[in-house]
């Protein structure tokens, strides 16, 4: 069912029935996706607007192959940009590529750098994918999509839906701006605590971002979150 159409109208019972079975089903097809990961996965989001060569493209395609070259599975939304940097990456240095994509009217089909490929039709079924598959997340200069997914996570790591997994942005120059209006504005006010700040480690590096994720994993660090969690949190 598009989207929407089921977030916009009204639907009879018998129609509501039929489409929460499609949506189940879906569910069960990114389950079975991501049984198939057969390794430790971080998840990578960024932009699907930058070009091959770009420094969001090459910065993911690094780090990607750095995780791949330790053991690890990439998983990326499948589409071009940081995406596919990120899957060729992994690919080139004979790793595990996984790519949950997303039918959209525009911008994205599959790069061809898949190993797993999964294509969604509902966005809520795709992002929990991307949870579910990772030990980390690794998040590359991007547009609201990838906001989305960051503060997805954060959410979710901070109300305890999630452990505590490590958060890495890579391009502090990006991502300044941004952070900055954390700390004068939410800090401030009282709408998040530092200890969420916490949560986040910026680098330019690949390297950095790789030992972040993997020195996590190492530990065991299912920490629970900083503080506890609190309903306002997910507000």
């Amino acid at each position: 069912m598009d989207d929407r159409n089921l977030l916009r109208t009204h639907h009879g019972l018998d129609e509501l029935r039929e489409h929460s079975d499609e949506i189940g089903k879906e569910f069960l097809a990114g389950f079975e996706a991501v049984e198939q990961i057969d390794r430790p996965a971080v998840s990578c989001f960024g932009s699907a607007r930058v070009p091959e060569g770009s420094r969001p493209y090459e910065l993911a395609r690094e780090t990607a192959r750095l995780f791949a070259e330790a053991g690890w599975a990439v998983v990326t939304g499948g589409g071009p940009g940081v995406m596919e940097g990120a899957n060729r990456g992994c690919r080139e240095a004979g790793g595990l590529s996984v790519g949950f994509n997303i039918e959209l009217p525009h911008e994205q089909g599959p790069n061809p750098y898949l190993d797993i490929s999964l294509t969604f039709d509902h966005f809520y079924a795709r992002k929990t994918m991307f949870v579910k598959a990772a030990e980390g997340f690794c998040v590359f200069p991007g547009g609201f999509g990838t906001d989305d997914e960051l503060f997805e996570s954060l959410t979710l790591i901070q109300t305890g839906k999630v452990l505590h997994f490590p958060v890495v942005l890579l391009g502090k120059t990006f991502w300044a701006p941004l952070l900055d209006w954390v700390r004068s504005s939410a800090l401030a006010d009282g709408m998040v605590s530092p200890e969420d700040l916490a949560l986040l480690t910026v680098t330019d590096e690949p390297r950095v971002a790789v030992e972040t994720v993997l020195d996590a994993y190492a530990r065991g660090d299912g920490a629970m979150p900083p503080h506890t969690p609190e309903k306002a949190d997910a507000q």
